[in-house]
């Protein structure tokens, strides 16, 4: 087992590579030369830890502020996080304040660049453990940067950004679209929810590789809203589709397993080296395409397009939540001028009559609607609205125009 310090430095380290090196959670735990040597339950407490500090950032950030007599922003990065994973512990894990404190304190003192912070560190944390309802006193909204509640606020309205600002600081659960023809045995293993007669949800926290039917390709990880857009196209056996922007594969092994001829394309090589082993895994076929989307040709038109274009991702804060502190402003604008050039080129790929659906996991309007809007009064596409009964349980999200909007 390791000392607790190390798996407190290990996680102000994970803090920091994802805030300010922008990197992914996943990225960072993937890159982090000591997260490996970490076991089993030390492992987990160290990713809990920097899920909760990222989870929960700003509102940590403000409740620091209260015992500071600078601004966060002046402390040294690396302190920064130290503090973030001690007030994490404190008040969101429930970690008793003599181990959240003192250990939490050490591994300070043992990352140089945050040695010199100890001191300070020791103190905040001291004087936030003595005022747990500092916590209360912060908004639901300053859990994100300024500059994001103010976007989804105008997009969403100060209730709705409210109310996914409070959403965010759940733990997701775990999803998996079951293959049609998956082994009865595996469903009952898996146990769970039945989202849909292909889905489950599951609560338990097993990591996936040890889940039943993982490595016969029974089942795979995806998102119950993400399996929503592959659903609305009419894809029949044999039928060319094309996913666009494919990896890591999710809904290109959703259309295959609708019986489609898929075309999965992207232009990340190492992203689809990930489908290219999911579709292994599972023991689909599918053409792959290592291309640029705005400008990639087929001999052939396809008869259905799916395209989930690059975005700001902000609708899966729950699940990453440093989403919020490694994107900026401008790369909403950047985003929205790509996702438009990718929606004109794919709709030189579909046949005449076929059916293109466009998709996007945020909230923001400019990336959603405007996009979707400025390209059918450009082009001689029409709108086909969304039925109900296509989308059960998701009947409400249904917009007056016929989109599918899953605020």
């Amino acid at each position: 087992m390791a000392e607790g310090w190390l798996t407190r430095r290990i996680a102000g380290q994970l803090v920091f590579a994802t805030v300010f090196r922008r990197q992914s959670l996943d990225d960072a735990l993937r890159d982090h030369p000591d997260f490996e040597l970490l076991e089993g339950p030390d492992r987990g407490f160290a990713r809990a830890m920097t899920s909760a500090a990222l989870r929960w950032r700003g509102r940590l950030r403000g409740v620091a502020s209260q015992f500071l007599d600078r601004p966060m922003d002046q402390l040294d990065g690396p302190v920064q996080c130290c503090l973030e994973i001690g007030l994490a512990q404190l008040l969101v894990m429930g970690i008793s304040p003599h181990a959240a404190v003192g250990e939490t304190v050490e591994a300070a003192r043992a990352w140089k660049p945050a040695s010199k912070g100890g001191g300070l560190v020791n103190a905040i944390l001291r004087r936030a453990s003595e005022h747990p309802e500092a916590l209360q006193a912060i908004g639901a909204l300053d859990v994100w940067p300024d500059w994001l509640a103010a976007r989804l606020s105008k997009d969403l309205g100060e209730a709705g950004a409210i109310a996914m600002a409070e959403h965010q600081l759940d733990q997701p659960p775990l999803d998996l679209t079951l293959r049609q023809d998956c082994d009865p045995m595996v469903k009952l293993a898996l146990g769970g929810t039945e989202t849909w007669a292909q889905g489950r949800r599951l609560e338990a926290d097993t990591p996936v590789p040890e889940l039943s039917g993982y490595e016969e390709g029974q089942f795979w990880v995806q998102d119950l809203a993400a399996t929503l857009p592959a659903r609305l196209l009419p894809v029949e056996e044999g039928r060319r589709v094309l996913d666009m922007c494919a990896a890591p594969g999710g809904k290109t092994l959703q259309l295959a397993d609708m019986g489609g001829a898929v075309t999965a394309l992207d232009r990340s090589r190492p992203r689809v080296r990930r489908l290219a082993d999911n579709l292994e895994r599972v023991g689909y076929g599918a053409e792959i395409v290592v291309a640029d989307g705005t400008s990639w040709t087929s001999e052939e038109p396809f008869d259905a397009i799916l395209l989930d274009a690059p975005c700001s991702a902000l609708g899966t804060l729950r699940r990453h939540p440093e989403g919020a502190w490694i994107k900026t402003d401008d790369d909403i604008t950047r985003f929205a001028s790509l996702q438009a050039k990718l929606l004109a080129h794919a709709g030189t790929l579909l046949k005449p009559g076929g059916t293109l659906v466009y998709c996007v996991c945020t909230p923001t309007t400019s990336e959603g609607v405007d996009v979707v809007e400025a390209f059918l009064s450009k082009s001689e596409f029409g709108r086909v609205p969304i039925l109900p009964d296509e989308v059960p349980g998701f009947e409400t999200a249904i917009t007056e125009a016929g989109d599918l909007l899953t605020r």
